[in-house]
C-alpha cells in the first residue's frame, strides 16, 4: 500500500478481532488478582462510554485479544484508545514501568457475517494460554478473560475501576488520596456473536463447553506439561520470550474466498477514494473523503 498503517477501514456495524503487543513482548501483563480486576474495569468503562459491543476477550502477560462490534471506525478508535492508555496505566504502576507500554497501535481485523468465520474466531480467542502451552485448560488462564463467564452461561464479568481523576483532585485539595477510597465495582456486558444472537442459550452454551473441552483435548495430546498457574505467576514483568511467532496481518477474516475477494475489492474501492481526496486536499480541503474514515489530521468523516 505503500504506507506504514493500513488505511482503517470499518463498514458500517461491524465485528472486529482486536490484537495488540505489550513493547519487546514484554511480560507486562502477567496476572495478578488486582490487574485482572483493573482491566476488567477498564473494559467496563470504556464499554459505558463508547456503547461498543463486547463478545470475548483475552489478556496473556504480552498481548490481547478482543473481539467487539462497532458501529464505525471512529468508535473504534476512541474505545481502544481508552481502553489501552488506561491498561497500560494500571498495568505500568503495578509492572513500575515508565516506558512506552504497547510495541505499536492495535492491529484490527474485520470478521465477516459468515457464521463459520466469526465462529472460528471465537475459537481462536477462546485456545488463548492453551493453545501456548501455558495452562491445561482455557479457563484456567488466571488473568482478564471471558472464557469461564462463556462456560457458565453469565453475561457480566465484574471488575473494578479506579477514578484517578478524582483521586487526583483530592491529592491536589490535600485530601486522603488512598486508592481504596476511589475504586469502583464495575462490570463487563458480553453480548452473543452476531452469528450467534438466534440460537438458543442452551445450544450456545453446549458450543462453548464442545469447544473448550476440544481445546483442552489437543493441550493434552501434546504431551507436553503446561507451564501452570505457579509458573505464571512467577514470570518476571520484565522479562519477555526468547522467540516470538509473528505473521502478517490478514485484511479480513473471511470463510471464503469469495467472501474475502469481496472484502479486498471494497477496501481497494475505498482506499482509491481516499488516496485522490488526499491529493486534493491543499485545493478542496476535506470534501470528498470516503466516509467513515480519518482523513490526514481532520475529523473523522461521518457523510
Amino acid at each position: 500500500m505503500g504506507m506504514s498503517r493500513r488505511i482503517r477501514f470499518v463498514p458500517e456495524r461491524s465485528l472486529v478481532e482486536i490484537t495488540c503487543r505489550t513493547m519487546q513482548g514484554r511480560f507486562l501483563l502477567r496476572p495478578s488478582r488486582r490487574l485482572k480486576r483493573r482491566i476488567i474495569g477498564v473494559l467496563s468503562r470504556a464499554q459505558e462510554l463508547y456503547e461498543v459491543e463486547i463478545h470475548a476477550f483475552t489478556y496473556l502477560s504480552n498481548h490481547c485479544h478482543l473481539l467487539i462490534t462497532v458501529d464505525d471506525a471512529e468508535q473504534m478508535a476512541r474505545f481502544m484508545n481508552y481502553v489501552q492508555s488506561n491498561v497500560a496505566r494500571e498495568a505500568g504502576r503495578l509492572a513500575q514501568w515508565r516506558e512506552k507500554f504497547w510495541g505499536r497501535r492495535y492491529q484490527a481485523i474485520l470478521v465477516t457475517e459468515e457464521e463459520s468465520a466469526q465462529l472460528s474466531r471465537m475459537d481462536y480467542v477462546l485456545a488463548q494460554g492453551c493453545k501456548e502451552g501455558l495452562v491445561a485448560k482455557p479457563q484456567d488462564w488466571p488473568g482478564a478473560q471471558s472464557t469461564h463467564a462463556l462456560l457458565h452461561d453469565k453475561d457480566e464479568i465484574e471488575g473494578e475501576w479506579v477514578n484517578r481523576t478524582a483521586q487526583y483532585q483530592a491529592q491536589q485539595r490535600g485530601a486522603d488520596a488512598s486508592v481504596e477510597r476511589f475504586v469502583e465495582r464495575r462490570v463487563v456486558k458480553l453480548t452473543p456473536l452476531p452469528c450467534m444472537v438466534a440460537w438458543r442459550p442452551e445450544d450456545r452454551l453446549e458450543w462453548f463447553r464442545e469447544r473448550v473441552g476440544h481445546i483442552a483435548e489437543t493441550q493434552r495430546r501434546r504431551g507436553e506439561r503446561p507451564l501452570g498457574r505457579e509458573g505464571i505467576m512467577k514470570q518476571d514483568r520484565h522479562g519477555r520470550p526468547s522467540t516470538s511467532a509473528r505473521s502478517p496481518a490478514p485484511l479480513v477474516h473471511a470463510a471464503t474466498r469469495r467472501s474475502a475477494r469481496q472484502f479486498h475489492e471494497a477496501y481497494k474501492r475505498f482506499v482509491a477514494v481516499y488516496r485522490e481526496a488526499c491529493g486534493k486536499l491543499p485545493e478542496f480541503g476535506p470534501v470528498g473523503f470516503p466516509q467513515r474514515c480519518f482523513p490526514p489530521a481532520l475529523p473523522f468523516v461521518v457523510t
